[in-house]
């Protein structure tokens, strides 16, 4: 539910601390209809058994509470390795409050007597500055690493297999490891099961193992706990609710391949300097281009962990075996970087398109797109792809959905005019077939 207060609390967990059950259940009644999940608890030794059995995104707790403080609790638990934000409710605020509460990482107060909007002011604003720090970290990951994004072009069937097994695994927790060789679009892969899962709407969080010095990898994907005050949450808690996609696994450090294997057996994690575990709720995905079960012979990898990530196994296709989505391809990246760059567009006439065709790929996507980029810049295709010249980049994209429209019209004609089996075949939704039939007027 989205109201006034904000949508980041629709998708919240909240953790209620307070010995008075009146205002424990005023405090769930207000929240409970705007959140996810909202669990009470009447005591911290209370608090801290519910903090063993799931992740909350906030705790709202009042100070004052039979045999401990709530600033003495979170205090205590910021040391075992508490990253959830807090709300501390009090009817004092004084000075010395103040900085123990910053000191122990407190969010914000709320004073007694307190109405319901002050309550939900206080959790929205925590919540947009939780998902605002979290945002700007994950985007500053993606520029550092570089991360892959875009969409899985092509009509081609070894691609349609490809989509129709995504499909089958979105609504499923298990691991995916998606194989192949370089360039084939693994990233691409996951993010888009990523989108097609219930998880959509929460981060996905790419990390290529190999580009993490192996003495600071760990800290990086569990988190650190120095003290109560030095908290650096990691990337598993920042994938919290959605992907971890787990890039070059077969470069994994020995002692993070034993850690990841009680990861995905327990569900949980503890930071680094931490003495808690903490639950996860994430879907963890792995890629490499590597032969694990080589790696495993020869001891490089976990026969265990290779066992435990080897559920579902998907291999993404080289560029060779699915040539006939170059054409869309080619259409795609030359628009896109004639646009993202300021550039003129390419001309992609039908003998640069057979060159294309014609050639290996030995770099698959990646190379496809690394040519075009370069071309685009330099204002031609190197002399072994150079055609006629005879169509412009925008008669090219016409073109384009010429060979769509052939291609479409053609598996339909197999198909006997069956739409949804047209498009169960094209790996595309029934609803595309249907646009793209009315806009030729079929």
């Amino acid at each position: 539910m989205s109201d006034m207060y904000g949508g980041s609390l629709a998708g919240a967990s909240i953790l209620v601390i307070d010995d008075e059950p009146g205002m424990r259940n005023f405090l769930t009644k207000i929240l409970e209809t705007r959140c996810k999940r909202v669990a009470q608890a009447a005591s911290p030794a209370e608090a801290t058994a519910q903090l063993d059995q799931a992740h909350f995104d906030l705790i709202i707790l009042d100070n004052i509470m039979p045999g401990k403080t709530g600033l003495d609790w979170v205090t205590e638990q910021r040391r075992l390795g508490l990253f959830a934000d807090t709300i501390l409710i009090t009817a004092y605020a004084d000075l010395e409050t103040a900085i123990t509460a910053l000191r122990a990482g407190v969010s914000d107060f709320v004073l007694k007597p307190f109405r319901a909007n002050q309550i939900l002011n206080a959790v929205s604003r925590t919540l947009d500055r939780k998902n605002l720090r979290r945002d700007n970290r994950l985007l500053r990951h993606e520029l550092s690493a570089d991360g892959t994004r875009g969409t899985l072009l092509g009509a081609s069937p070894a691609l349609a297999e490809v989509r129709a097994m995504l499909h089958k695994l979105a609504p499923l927790p298990t691991p995916v490891l998606f194989t192949g060789a370089t360039g084939t679009g693994k990233e691409i892969a996951a993010r888009t099961l990523h989108q097609l899962s219930d998880r959509a709407e929460k981060p996905f969080v790419a990390v290529n193992c190999a580009a993490i010095a192996p003495e600071r990898i760990a800290q990086e994907l569990f988190g650190l706990v120095e003290d109560s005050e030095q908290r650096n949450a990691g990337l598993f808690l920042l994938a919290e609710g959605g992907t971890l996609f787990l890039d070059e696994v077969a470069q994994m450090p020995e002692a993070l391949q034993v850690a990841l294997l009680r990861v995905l057996e327990d569900q949980r994690i503890r930071p680094v300097g931490g003495e808690r575990d903490i639950p996860l709720n994430i879907r963890i995905c792995f890629a490499t281009n590597d032969d694990l079960s080589k790696a495993v012979e020869e001891g490089r990898f976990r026969a265990d962990l290779y066992h435990r990530i080897n559920v579902m196994n998907i291999t993404m296709p080289l560029l060779q075996d699915r040539s006939e989505d170059i054409v869309e391809l080619a259409a795609h990246f030359t628009t896109h970087f004639s646009q993202v760059l300021g550039m003129p567009a390419l001309s992609l006439d039908d003998e640069t398109l057979l060159k294309l065709r014609r050639y290996d790929w030995p770099g698959n996507v990646r190379e496809l797109r690394n040519l075009i980029e370069r071309s685009v810049i330099l204002g031609e295709f190197p002399e072994e792809f150079q055609g006629s010249g005879a169509t412009t980049g925008v008669q090219a994209i016409e073109s384009l959905d010429l060979v769509m429209q052939r291609h479409i019209l053609h598996v339909l004609d197999q198909c006997d005019g069956n739409r949804a089996e047209a498009a169960r075949r094209l790996g595309v939704s029934r609803k595309t077939v249907d646009r793209k039939c009315a806009a030729w007027g079929e």
